[in-house]
């Protein structure tokens, strides 16, 4: 089953002025010396080169870029909802002269996928790359998935799925944004492990690995609550009362409110369909 990811990256363009100091020279003047002075002259300012500058067709021309250069573009002027300020929607930056336009358009998807969550019971069953034992098993679908031709001519806007991220959404629902550049992203793609500690912040760091080198970016929403959803992903607490993983002392709780016998557990997840049978595109 497929997961998705995003990511924000910004280019920082610096530029350097410089400037002539006139020397003073002293020394004793001869007879017959006519003293000259001369205004410095200014030097000029450096002009700031575009990254991707026009010619004469009025666009950037990318003709022969390989992939990880179309890769490094989208990267740059993709930006996921968390990266254009809390907007609800994913963008595509239009900056003349710093992103294009470009004369050949780019193939980009935007994909969507729900992850549910649920306590990854047990103590047999896979390990996670490190070799501990999974907090959590996830099973992941697409909800939706956004086909663009862009060559940043125009900014364009895709709109979130109300539904993945409504804020009554299940505890033990997350949701994953990929965006990459070609074809749709396939099963043997999507990251087999994904982190989910329950904490949200707009500035989150989490890193998801995808299994393929043409993901731009991503951008992962984890749900709120996952140690309160039982194996099949069903919240079995009010989160209230049950602490994420790690957060309190095991023996300030009552056993009975323990999802499972893991629990206080790391936060990472595993894709369940990699457990279970081998993934198929």
């Amino acid at each position: 089953m497929p997961v998705v990811a995003a990511l924000a990256v910004a280019v920082l363009f610096t530029g350097g002025c410089s400037s002539a100091d006139g020397t003073s020279l002293s020394g004793d003047p001869s007879e017959s010396a006519t003293g000259v002075s001369e205004s410095p002259s200014p030097s000029p300012t450096p002009s700031i080169t575009p990254p991707y500058p026009t010619g004469a067709s009025g666009c950037h021309d990318n003709k022969g870029w390989t992939a990880e250069e179309s890769r490094e573009w989208v990267e740059r002027f993709v930006d996921t909802p968390k990266e254009s300020y809390g907007d609800d929607g994913l963008r595509v930056v239009s900056l003349p002269g710093y992103n294009g336009p470009l004369c050949r358009k780019i193939t980009v998807q935007v994909e969507f996928w729900k992850l549910v969550y649920g306590v990854a019971n047990g103590a047999d069953g896979q390990r996670l790359s490190n070799g501990a034992r999974p907090a959590y098993y996830f099973d992941i679908r697409r909800v939706k998935r956004v086909e663009l031709h862009t060559d940043a001519g125009v900014e364009r806007k895709i709109a979130l799925p109300e539904s993945l991220y409504a804020t009554d959404r299940s505890p033990c629902v997350g949701a994953l944004i990929s965006i990459t550049v070609g074809k749709p992203l396939t099963s043997k793609e999507l990251p087999e492990e994904v982190e989910a500690s329950g904490e949200e912040s707009s500035w989150d760091s989490t890193t998801v690995d995808f299994r393929s080198q043409r993901v731009a970016d991503y951008e992962l929403s984890k749900p709120s609550a996952p140690q309160v959803c039982s194996p099949d992903g069903k919240p079995t607490a009010d989160p209230a009362d049950v602490p994420a993983p790690g957060s309190q002392p095991t023996g300030l709780l009552p056993t009975s409110l323990y999802p499972t016998d893991l629990y206080p557990t790391p936060e990472y997840s595993l894709d369940i369909d990699d457990v279970l049978r081998s993934p198929t595109p």
